[in-house]
């Protein structure tokens, strides 16, 4: 029996995926539960997962092409099965409303008229590259099914030297008024050597981002410096009881208990801007940036902080930077953040300007731990010179709502709670 490997629903909102990779191909056997491809929305990318053993008789999506939540990516069943019955079924999920029987019956015969099959096999990413450089379909050759044209042809059309001359006509007036797309790109060089390294749907996707977020929310720096003696104490007397419970504790934990305490006096910082107000978010959820090396980074969110104790918050680090990096992250792991988290002292860097998670309001960037000679004043007012752990804290938010003594009253707080903590 033949088994359809339907595209899932990964969460409300969602109605399209990219297939990043076939981590098997036609003829592999595929036991139940073995994954079978890498499916990418929001920044995410999961494994799906076969829902029999069999083997993978057929790919209907290419790697780099969009599939819309319920169609059909592939087929599983017996080496040697016949596909004749599965290819007459007109639907696939009868819940698709994107895709009802009359408009898959209408599009099957008019795809033997080649500019018919080149606008109808359009996927979302292709049709936005191809508007992205005013690109015609007709001038490229596809290599997917059906003379469909994927991602990688239109890069290496972009990258082959008769884009420019094979150019579609200039778009209409009225495109103008399109979004700014994430960046003016200047178009590939062609009177200098070089090499087209193109880009991925996850790059994409954080370079729209970027843009979209500087151009929505007016961006302010304020930086100041903490000492972690104390946080560096109460971290070597429990990290080895944290470790016996299974649990790594790290500075980042610190971090986020102590902007979660920050954000809980600042409830204006915890909210978003709104035509009609202030949103204030009743919990605090705060995102913590994970770098995926050429990858990218992708930003899990703790829920609920304020509810979290210290070896609660050090557990949900430890599983979502581990599932971060092994790909087993869900769409839900991503969402509903208030607050953002951002460690990019990692590779020494001292302090930095981050760029905001809209629609939050701000985004805390950790620098590099070094130990300085640093002037220390007693109670009776007395200086000497000390060597202490000290870290640069760069808070930035948006304008629009906080002034400049709102944020450094926030982030004073942030540095108050670890410069005097305590069990």
């Amino acid at each position: 029996m033949v088994t359809k490997l339907i595209a899932p629903k990964p969460g409300e909102g969602v109605e399209e995926l990219t297939v990043v990779a076939w981590l098997k191909q036609v003829g592999d056997h595929v036991e139940e539960f073995e994954s079978v491809v890498e499916l990418e929305t929001d920044k995410v990318v999961t494994e799906f997962p076969s829902p029999v053993s069999g083997t993978l008789l057929r790919i209907d999506v290419a790697a780099g092409d969009s599939v819309k939540v319920g169609e059909v990516m592939g087929l599983i069943g017996e080496a040697g099965e016949s596909l004749e019955e599965v290819a007459e079924e007109p639907a696939q999920v009868p819940q698709v409303e994107e895709a009802p029987v009359e408009e898959v019956k209408q599009e099957k015969p008019v795809a033997a008229e080649k500019p018919a099959a080149k606008s109808s096999f359009l996927s979302p990413l292709v049709r936005k590259m191809l508007d992205e450089h005013q690109l015609d379909p007709d001038q490229i050759q596809g290599t997917g099914a059906g003379g469909r044209i994927t991602k990688q042809d239109v890069e290496a059309f972009l990258s082959s030297p008769q884009k420019e001359a094979q150019r579609a006509p200039e778009p209409k007036p009225e495109l103008k008024e399109k979004p700014a797309q994430p960046s003016k790109a200047a178009p590939v060089p062609t009177d200098l050597s070089g090499t087209l390294i193109p880009h991925t749907s996850t790059r994409r996707q954080i370079a729209a981002r970027m843009v979209d977020s500087v151009q929505t929310s007016p961006h302010v720096l304020t930086v100041m410096e903490v000492d972690l003696s104390r946080v560096l104490a109460h971290r070597k007397a429990n990290k080895d009881k944290f470790s016996a419970d299974g649990v790594n504790l790290t500075l980042t934990a610190y971090f986020i208990a102590a902007l979660a305490k920050a954000l809980s006096e600042h409830k204006i910082v915890n909210a978003t801007w709104t035509d009609e107000g202030l949103f204030i978010y009743t919990d605090i959820n705060i995102g913590m940036a994970v770098a995926l090396g050429e990858g990218g980074l992708i930003v899990p969110v703790i829920k609920q902080v304020q509810n979290l104790s210290l070896k609660g918050i050090a557990s949900q680090v430890n599983d979502l930077a581990e599932r971060a990096r092994s790909k087993k992250l869900t769409p839900d792991d991503v969402r509903g953040g208030t607050f953002t988290l951002t460690n990019h002292g990692t590779a020494g860097s001292l302090f930095a300007m981050p760029i905001i998670n809209q629609p939050q309001l701000g985004i805390l960037g950790t620098g590099v731990m070094q130990k300085r000679a640093v002037v220390i004043t007693d109670e009776d007012g007395n200086d000497s010179i000390a060597i202490r752990p000290m870290v640069y804290l760069s808070l930035v938010f948006d304008h629009r709502a906080i002034d400049g003594e709102s944020g450094d009253n926030f982030l004073a707080d942030v540095k108050k709670t670890l410069e005097n903590w305590s069990d």
